[in-house]
């Protein structure tokens, strides 16, 4: 465990996010999607039952680690459909998005992001944010 414990909880927008997925499946069936802040990946892992390919994606070495791990579980168990991969992402760093770009030049359907917004939130209480 890191010391920052922030990615390696199950946070209620990922719960929300994985009830409303499992209820509602062709959202993101047959997409690609990369899911920002992973943590510990159960969202992203879930909706690979239904996509194509979903990439997870974390900043913290320690996660994604745990990310890793929980892909190769998954893997073994046969219930994806999708291709599974963990990638290094901490936002605004040009080298961490070159290389997802690099391997992902197609881009992807669908951008998920279950509990980002709490930190958003936190960084910018107005409500709207800039990217």
């Amino acid at each position: 465990a890191d010391y920052d414990l922030t990615g390696q909880l199950v946070w209620p927008g990922a719960v929300l996010m994985n009830t409303y997925l499992s209820e509602h499946p062709e959202t993101v069936k047959g997409h690609s999607l990369i899911e920002l802040g992973s943590g510990i990946g159960i969202t992203g892992i879930l909706c690979s039952r239904f996509c194509k390919e979903v990439v997870l994606t974390d900043h913290n070495d320690e996660v994604l680690e745990i990310i890793k791990k929980n892909i190769e579980m998954q893997s073994c168990s046969g219930n994806a459909d999708a291709v599974l991969t963990a990638e290094k992402l901490e936002w605004g760093n040009h080298d961490h998005l070159s290389n997802i770009i690099e391997k992902h030049p197609v881009g992807f359907d669908l951008i998920l992001g279950a509990d980002i917004y709490i930190l958003l939130t936190f960084l910018c209480p107005c409500g709207y944010f800039q990217f």
